[in-house]
């Protein structure tokens, strides 16, 4: 590829030029009305208005970014992250457009971008699961019924999205009515999906991360473990790493 577009703004999208420079690639950035003036759009060697301030008039419309890829004559987009960065949908859009999505295939957000599915991959390899519903639930009684087999308390969780959000946690069956209709309310604002489920809480968890990179040549690396169970309102405050390298 010698040219990208990059589906994203400020900091994120300035960590991409400047990469994308040390590579060789040329960049073109999109902004909304908001951002004229802003530091990625200055570095990048092209810039398109995608759009007004409101990012589901600018940055969230897939069809605009693919629309200025092809005017620029990118060859691939960069989606950074959040925004476009886990929506199978676009990523599907990307391809059947004949362009590169730098990331994950649109399968894979597919199974990652639902908690629901995600849980159903993992059970196929036989690994432990905290104790919870097997998929998404409506029913209130169904959820006290589910709630009092695995213990109070436990975690109402949205399926889809992140960030803590739709998220509550219930100590009493007479409380678990009133949490879910607002995690299931909070859910539909965030991430449009209204999806939720059950789990047992877990109050003093050790939350440890892996990250795994592959490409599309079947190379597979892992970035060592991450401790990341300093946190807030169910949002990660800080990440701990320990990378070993060895020239």
């Amino acid at each position: 590829m010698d040219k990208i577009l990059i589906a994203n703004r400020g900091e994120i999208a300035v960590r991409v030029i400047k990469s994308a420079k040390k590579m060789g690639i040329k960049t073109v950035a999109i902004y909304s009305e908001a951002d004229k003036e802003a530091l990625h759009v200055k570095m990048a060697d092209e810039a398109y208005l995608i759009g007004p301030a409101p990012s589901a008039q600018s940055y969230l419309r897939g069809d605009k970014v693919i629309e200025i890829a092809k005017l620029s004559g990118a060859k691939g987009i960069h989606p950074g992250y959040g925004f476009l960065s886990e929506n199978a949908n676009f990523s599907k859009l990307v391809e059947d457009n004949g362009l590169i999505f730098i990331g994950p295939h649109y399968k894979s957000i597919e199974t990652m971008g639902s908690k629901l599915a995600a849980k159903e991959a993992a059970k196929q390899f036989d690994i432990p699961m905290v104790p919870g519903s097997d998929g998404a639930i409506t029913d209130v009684k169904a959820a006290i019924e589910i709630a009092k087999n695995i213990g109070f308390p436990v975690l109402i969780k949205a399926s889809a999205g992140g960030g803590g959000k739709g998220m509550r946690v219930v100590q009493f069956a007479e409380e678990l009515e009133e949490q879910m209709n607002r995690a299931v309310s909070e859910a539909i604002s965030a991430f449009g999906d209204g999806s939720v489920f059950i789990e047992k809480y877990v109050g003093s968890p050790k939350h440890i991360e892996v990250q795994v990179l592959s490409d599309s040549y079947g190379n597979t690396i892992y970035l060592f473990e991450r401790e990341c169970s300093v946190q807030r309102r169910h949002q990660k405050v800080l990440e701990e790493a320990l990378f070993l390298f060895n020239p």
